[in-house]
């Protein structure tokens, strides 16, 4: 949710976005039979999602948010001091915000730049990362009920405002107690984008393994809009994807990893972005965060397929709100992409 969207009007998505999926309804079988019956597993799970209603609910809750990712409601761009106390007091679950090199702007002096709270191109801003981390830390201690409690997605826009950034966030927030995010576009992704310098991936990494076991949410830089229709993160970004966190060791250490994708690009990418998943399940929890700017070009239907297949327990939903509406996650898609479970798609 962007900032004028928030002064507009809040609607609490959660209460519109209820779904049981059959990757859960199908769960069990995996965890009692033995991997040489796999055959039978994915017989019985397509048997079980071919009777399954046409529509499922589930009760409103912390650990059902937890379970239907695409339940947790974000705020995007919270970049000032006054849009922050705004948000922390409502009930978005999700805070997104951009860190950038730049001065306060009641830094009459400006001789050192520091990690502020900006999007480029803006270099000013009314709040550091320091102060911005230290209210949220404040707020999640203090609050009574657990459902208020804020995640944190610090969007890296420079390797050069992460690695200022890292002794910051060790000192000033607890990523142990609370979720933590650490994003960067660390390749150059779709459709062609050149334009974009995406974050050195080395450089990220190394940076990253200061910050102990937050969440990376790692992904590539994207050229799209309203004119495309035709497009995907192709085999070869997917590979490089998978090189890239090999090379520097993060299946080993064992981070969570959340790929943020766009929402019409990955549309398109279903069996490279299972590949992906199928590549680092055994050593990375991994989920796709779902993206989508305003006016994007979006398959609805195909992302609404993509969005089933991987599973709502792997997929966050991060996009304007009529698109969400449209989504209608709210209403299985069972009929056509519950044929198999997605680890049992890494089988194929």
């Amino acid at each position: 949710m962007s900032k004028q969207q928030f002064d507009n009007s809040f609607r609490q998505q959660s209460q519109q976005q209820q779904q049981t999926i059959c990757l859960h309804s199908c769960s069990p079988f995996r965890s009692r039979v033995a991997p040489i019956l796999l055959f039978f597993v994915i017989i019985q799970s397509e048997l079980i999602c071919s009777k399954l209603p046409a529509m499922l609910s589930t009760a409103s809750s912390v650990a059902d948010a937890k379970a239907n990712l695409t339940k947790i409601t974000w705020a995007h761009a919270v970049n000032d001091a006054e849009f922050l106390t705004r948000v922390l007091a409502s009930d978005i679950q999700f805070i997104e915000a951009d860190i950038s090199l730049g001065y306060l702007k009641d830094d009459v002096n400006k001789e050192r730049e520091i990690p502020i709270m900006a999007h480029p191109p803006a270099t000013e801003s009314d709040i550091s990362l320091e102060t911005f981390l230290q209210r949220i830390l404040q707020f999640n201690r203090e609050a009574n009920d657990p459902s208020k409690v804020k995640g944190v997605k610090l969007d890296f826009k420079s390797i050069g405002a992460f690695e200022r950034s890292i002794d910051i966030i060790r000192a000033s927030y607890d990523m142990t107690a609370f979720d933590t995010w650490i994003n960067a576009d660390i390749l150059s992704g779709p459709v062609d984008n050149t334009a974009t310098v995406p974050v050195d991936p080395t450089r990220f990494f190394t940076a990253a393994r200061r910050l102990g076991k937050a969440t990376l949410s790692i992904g590539w830089t994207t050229r799209w809009g309203p004119d495309f229709s035709e497009g995907l993160y192709t085999e070869a970004q997917v590979n490089a994807m998978i090189a890239a966190i090999r090379a520097n060791g993060i299946d080993k250490v064992g981070n969570a990893i959340t790929f943020p994708v766009r929402g019409g690009i990955v549309a398109n990418s279903v069996n490279n972005m299972i590949r992906l998943f199928c590549a680092l399940k055994d050593t990375n929890n991994v989920t796709f965060t779902i993206w989508s700017s305003a006016n994007d070009a979006v398959n609805v239907e195909k992302l609404r397929e993509f969005i089933f297949t991987t599973g709502l327990d792997r997929t966050y939903v991060d996009v304007p709100d009529d698109l969400h509406k449209k989504l209608h996650l709210d209403e299985n898609a069972f009929s056509n992409t519950c044929k198999k479970t997605l680890q049992a798609r890494c089988f194929d």
